[in-house]
C-alpha cells in the first residue's frame, strides 16, 4: 500500500529569511517554516500564497530544508502576476505556505548509483535529493546533471570532482554540490563556456556509456523538469534498461487532490487510470506515465 502523505501537510505564516535575485527573473527564497521543514522530503512541494492580492496559491518545489534551524528554501521563476508579487517580498515579511505536499522520491538503495537529472525549475528537487543522500551517509553515490536555457541561478564553479565519460572542457558545476563532494555538470544550448553544449540526456548518455556493465546495472535515474525533457529521460532509461522516477510539472489549483485539475494518465496493474499529480505524485515511476 502506497503511503498517503496528506496527513502531514501544515499551514504556516512563514517569515522571509533570505530572498536572492538571479538573472532572467529567477529567485531563491528561504523562509522560516519549522513544521514544513520537519517532514519535507525530496520531490515534495509547498503551495504558497504569493500575496494577499492573489488568492490562488503557487506550487513551488522544495530545494533545501533544515530541520534543526526550521527553514525551507525554494527556487522559482517569475512567470505571472503571482510570482511577480512574491518576488517583491522582503526579508522579515510573511508568506503563507502550505506543505509539504505530494509523494516524494523513494531512494532505491538496491541500485545505489544515483543519476539525478534536473532541468530548469526542475533543478530544486535534485539539489534536495542530493543533500538527503549526503546527509544519510548511505552507500549511495549521486551524480547530478542540470540543464537550463537561461543563465543558471547560481555562480558556476569549475569542478575538481571527475565525472566518467565527460571531457575536461565540460567543467562547470553547482558550487553547493561541489562543496558537498557531489559530482555535478551543467548542460545548455546557449554556448556557455565550461557547460556541455547539448541536451541533458545527451550528457547523461555519455556518462552511462562510460560505465562498466556492473556499474551501470547499479544505476537508478531520478529526474524533474519540463515534460519534453522527462519524456527524453524516460526514453533514455528504457534504452539502458534502468529504473527511473520522474517528478511531473503540472498546473495546480488546490494542490491537495480536491479539484482534480492536475490529472495525468497513468498505467497501473489494473489498466489506465487518471491520477492527480499533486497527491498521487508528483513523483511517478517513469514507465507508468511515459510509454
Amino acid at each position: 500500500m502506497l503511503k498517503d502523505y496528506r496527513n502531514a501537510i501544515f499551514v504556516e505564516e512563514a517569515k522571509v529569511l533570505e530572498h536572492h535575485a538571479f538573472e532572467e527573473g529567477q529567485f531563491v527564497l528561504r523562509v522560516d517554516a519549522p513544521k514544513c521543514a520537519a517532514t519535507a522530503k525530496p520531490g515534495q512541494f509547498a503551495h504558497i500564497q504569493c500575496d494577499l492580492q492573489r488568492l490562488m496559491r503557487r506550487p513551488l518545489s522544495i530545494m533545501r530544508v533544515s530541520v534543526d534551524e526550521g527553514w525551507v528554501e525554494f527556487l522559482y521563476k517569475t512567470v505571472g502576476d503571482g510570482t511577480e508579487l512574491l518576488s517583491a517580498k522582503k526579508v522579515g515579511e510573511l508568506v503563507n505556505i502550505m506543505g509539504p505536499i505530494g509523494r516524494p522520491f523513494e531512494l532505491n538503495k538496491e541500485k545505489p548509483n544515483a543519476l539525478l537529472l534536473g532541468g530548469g525549475v526542475g533543478i530544486p528537487p535534485m539539489v534536495c535529493l542530493a543533500e538527503q543522500i549526503k546527509n544519510e551517509e548511505t552507500a549511495m553515490s549521486p551524480t547530478v546533471f542540470m540543464g537550463s536555457e537561461v543563465p543558471f541561478p547560481f555562480d558556476r564553479k569549475t569542478s575538481n570532482l571527475p565525472v566518467n565519460g565527460i571531457g575536461s572542457d565540460v567543467s562547470d558545476s553547482l558550487p553547493l554540490l561541489e562543496a558537498w563532494g557531489v559530482p555535478s555538470r551543467l548542460a545548455s544550448l546557449q554556448g556557455y563556456s565550461g557547460v556541455y553544449e547539448g541536451y541533458i540526456t545527451d550528457l547523461a548518455r555519455d556518462w552511462l556509456s562510460a560505465l562498466s556493465d556492473v556499474e551501470r546495472s547499479q544505476v537508478t535515474i531520478y529526474s524533474c523538469g519540463p515534460t519534453p525533457m522527462l519524456k527524453a529521460v524516460a526514453a533514455l532509461a528504457k534504452e539502458f534498461d534502468l529504473p527511473c522516477q520522474v517528478s511531473l510539472e503540472e498546473y495546480m489549483a488546490c494542490a491537495v487532490g480536491g479539484c482534480a485539475g492536475c490529472v495525468v494518465k497513468v498505467t497501473t496493474d489494473e489498466g489506465e487510470s487518471m491520477k492527480r499529480v499533486c497527491v498521487d505524485g508528483p513523483v511517478f515511476d517513469a514507465t507508468t506515465v511515459f510509454a
